[in-house]
């Protein structure tokens, strides 16, 4: 927390109701919402974003990618922003939650320096990243990870849905493929307030969590060629069952991870049969996989792992099997004087607070290979996240964006207005 504003605090009414207000935007019947990534209801909200952002003083600019940046002002127009915010797609049954509250406690930042006539040193910079969640184009954090230089930009504008429309296509049809080059808006520091999705808050009874770290995390895409034929009259030892196939898959997933663990998951949450039927042997299908842990050497560990045990599945089974890595991040390690910044915030606060390392992906992963970053979580009931029951509560809310508040002071620096 500042020393010399100790008592400056966030209008926590305020971002509550923008909170519930963005939610309309792709709302649910169940209460959750659905707006993914350059839909036509993330177009909404980014208008609504963009209008708020500048009637609070903001100079707002997109980029190729669709980033938004919007810039208020510091004392020293030299120095780079210090970058807050986060993103505002989900998946496609979301809450109200993940990603809009960082979003929505950095345009709050903004609103409370105004109301109280603060002008920080350096600049700050309101950042909405582009496909974070990764539900609608892969890979996930795209946005950012291009602005990092993670990916270039052709391949990333290049990059197809699944009804095969583009990043570039669908960027077009709501209007923000921006005319500023990625990567122009330079940034000195970042910070991102995002909800825990994960339960070790709330059982520990603890209001914020200091992050310290993130999972690195392998995604795959892959694809295993069988040949579909008759279910009731070809014998079970001449089949080349591309599901069984991938029965063992799974479970080969789910061994590596429990073998490598405690910290290491994986997951196999999707498939696609090219021509399903009941009474067909599965011939051809598509599937995803991924795997995340806090340790690069066992991260290592479990994609080795995983393509032997597809190469020896493969040959057994007589069925092909091509898996694909299209993504790769390693852990994280977040900078010990931004670290340094949330936690002296949430002490000044008078917060109960604890170290956490990050389970999920977030767009501060790629900002923490450029510059440095941090990250605030917050509780979510009972853990529960990418589900329309996603839930938090206004003071928890309030809360993190109070320590985003004067850990950016302490980052960017203050002064009384002229």
């Amino acid at each position: 927390m500042s020393a010399s504003l100790p008592n400056l605090a966030i209008n926590a009414d305020r971002l509550w109701r923008d909170i519930i207000e963005t939610a309309r935007f792709g709302g649910t019947p169940k209460g959750g919402v659905r707006r993914l990534t350059l839909s036509e209801e993330d177009r909404q909200v980014r208008d609504w974003y963009r209008a708020a952002l500048e009637e609070a003083g903001c100079t707002v600019t997109v980029d190729g990618l669709g980033n938004m940046f919007a810039v208020r002002p510091g004392r020293d127009a030299s120095k780079a922003p210090l970058g807050i915010g986060s993103h505002l797609d989900t998946q496609p049954t979301g809450g109200k939650f993940d990603g809009v509250l960082g979003a929505l406690a950095a345009l709050e930042v903004v609103r409370t320096l105004n109301d109280a006539g603060i002008v920080t040193d350096t600049p700050i910079c309101v950042c909405n990243w582009t496909n974070e969640e990764g539900s609608r184009f892969a890979p996930a954090m795209l946005g950012s990870g291009g602005y990092a230089g993670d990916m270039t930009v052709e391949e990333l504008l290049a990059r197809t849905d699944a009804q095969g429309v583009s990043v570039g296509e669908a960027l077009d049809a709501i209007g923000y493929r921006g005319d500023e080059p990625v990567g122009a808006q330079k940034l000195s520091g970042f910070l991102e307030v995002h909800i825990e999705q994960g339960p070790i808050l709330e059982a520990e009874g603890k209001t914020i969590g200091v992050v310290e770290h993130g999972q690195g995390i392998i995604w795959y895409e892959g694809r295993i060629v069988g040949f579909a034929s008759h279910a009731g009259s070809t014998p079970m030892r001449l089949r080349k069952d591309a599901l069984a196939a991938l029965s063992e898959i799974v479970l080969a997933v789910e061994a590596l991870a429990l073998e490598l663990g405690p910290n290491a998951v994986g997951t196999i949450g999707d498939v696609v049969v090219d021509t399903p039927s009941r009474n067909v042997i599965a011939g051809d299908l598509t599937f995803p996989v991924e795997f995340r842990t806090p340790d690069a050497d066992i991260l290592q560990k479990l994609h080795q792992g995983l393509m032997a045990k597809v190469e020896e599945i493969a040959a057994r089974r007589k069925v092909e099997i091509k898996l694909d890595t299209i993504w790769r991040k390693e852990p994280t390690h977040f900078a010990p004087a931004m670290i340094a910044a949330v936690r002296g915030a949430a002490e000044g606060l008078g917060l109960s607070h604890m170290p956490v390392v990050s389970g999920a992906g977030h767009d501060a992963f790629h900002l923490a290979t450029i510059v440095p970053t941090a990250m605030i979580f917050v509780p979510c009931k009972d853990g529960v996240s990418h589900n329309e029951l996603e839930d938090a509560t206004p003071s928890d809310c309030a809360a993190g964006a109070n320590v985003l508040l004067h850990a950016v002071l302490a980052v960017a620096g203050t002064a009384p207005a002229s």
